[in-house]
């Protein structure tokens, strides 16, 4: 009998071991991949979700991370708002993701954020945005505003002598905060407020001709006049179209976009565009072994030569490299870790310099300004002496002024007011 039951007692220990052997070969780090493959932000988003592909690859062609390599879960939020927060939530619960890379407007990363708090995990957000925030469980990869806007208002109010501004943008949250800031960063500048319009359109705008015609309209008037546009996703393609279609040319009303970048200008004909602006903090078109290097990547990963790459990705490249050496410093997937490992953090970028994660989970980056080109690319014709340290909270809104933002210890905080000493 004693022997009957070893024999049942190990045959069950070698049934579970088979049993168990498949699932440790299995045994993976996920990476959350949470970008819109369908919907107006398909245009700009898709994009993001093969980069991360590609990194992940990548990596573990390099031999993975802790021993284990990683997995990419791709999920399509549909450039839902309500759904991008499902989608996080259901990688961070059922999935098990130990990190997401994700979100383009800020609508969406506005609608994951209490997700992502109230389940502690991380989000690596890889978009220019209007800052006014500052979240223990993000880190901004993109442009806060002064690393963008304000820059290019200095420069077209500086190099251009532009005194009269048209504020065009999509209506969400991104757009209506930019602008803010950089209406009272105008009449701090002493641009009177009749010598600024601002417009706002719905997502997926298509009929411009009314609104381009005011723009002229309003550009008549003697003096010179840009438009700063934050119209995002496929309604800047009409946009521009419309701009060609009615003679709209950068000599006479410069537009500086902080939305489109080479993904989007893919599908437009760029030829009546030219001199028109983007600001950024990288273009494809930058000379540098590390930026030459990436675009061999790319194209080869995506086997398409033609293919262009963007400043949002290099955004994923400098945030994915920050979060594989603060995972390997800190020795474990685990978030309070990482998050620690994270401040400091440095990576080179890809148009020259090293970025540092700050302790308000914001990165350092150079700008750059770009003409428009006829073959889709930019033409850098500013850019910063060195980088830039991100700001949460700009100085222009009097209530954010006042605030800072340090995750370190003691701090704790991410909207605190600055300490009196």
């Amino acid at each position: 009998m004693k022997i009957g039951t070893a024999s049942i007692i190990a045959g069950a220990t070698m049934a579970v071991a088979a049993l168990a052997t498949p699932a440790l070969a299995q045994d993976t780090i996920k990476v959350g991949v949470l970008h819109s493959l369908s919907g107006t932000m398909a245009i700009s988003e898709t994009t993001l979700k093969d980069v991360m592909l590609m990194l992940v690859e990548e990596q573990n062609k390099k031999g993975g991370l802790l021993g284990k390599k990683l997995e990419a879960v791709v999920v399509d939020p549909a450039s839902n708002w309500p759904l991008f927060a499902e989608k996080a939530r259901e990688l961070i619960s059922q999935q098990k993701v130990s990190v997401v890379f994700g979100c383009w407007t800020s609508v969406s990363r506005k609608s994951v954020l209490p997700v992502f708090e109230e389940l502690n995990s991380l989000l690596f957000y890889p978009v220019q945005y209007e800052g006014e925030e500052s979240s223990r469980n993000v880190f901004y990869t993109g442009a806060a505003p002064n690393q963008q806007a304000i820059p290019a208002v200095d420069y077209l109010m500086n190099d251009e002598k532009v005194v009269r501004w048209v504020l065009a943008g999509t209506d969400y949250v991104y757009p209506r905060t930019t602008n803010k800031i950089l209406e009272s960063y105008l009449k701090s500048k002493g641009v009177k407020s009749e010598d600024i319009m601002i417009n706002y359109t719905p997502f997926g705008h298509s009929d411009w001709q009314s609104i381009v015609a005011e723009v002229k309209k309003f550009g008549s008037a003697g003096k010179k006049t840009a438009v700063v546009s934050t119209i995002n996703g496929d309604a800047n393609v009409p946009f521009y179209k419309e701009l060609g279609n009615q003679g709209v040319k950068a000599t006479d009303i410069p537009v500086v976009a902080f939305s489109v970048g080479e993904e989007e200008l893919a599908g437009i004909d760029t030829k009546p565009l030219l001199g028109h602006l983007a600001a950024w903090n990288y273009f494809m078109s930058v000379k540098t072994p590390e930026n030459d290097a990436f675009i061999k990547q790319w194209q080869t990963f995506i086997k398409n030569p033609k293919r262009v790459t963007n400043d949002p990705m290099e955004a994923h490249y400098i945030g994915f490299q920050m979060w594989v050496q603060a995972v390997q410093q800190a020795g474990t997937t685990d978030v309070n870790a990482v998050r620690q490992a994270m401040y400091g953090q440095k990576a080179k970028n890809l148009t020259g310099g090293v970025s540092v994660m700050g302790v308000n989970h914001h990165i350092s980056k150079p700008v750059l300004i770009g003409e428009i080109k006829a073959d889709g690319q930019f033409n850098t014709v500013w850019k910063t002496s060195g980088l830039v340290a991100g700001a949460a909270w700009s100085p222009y809104i009097p209530e954010s002024a006042k605030l800072t933002a340090d995750w370190t210890y003691p701090w704790v905080c991410g909207g605190c007011e600055k300490p009196k000493f």
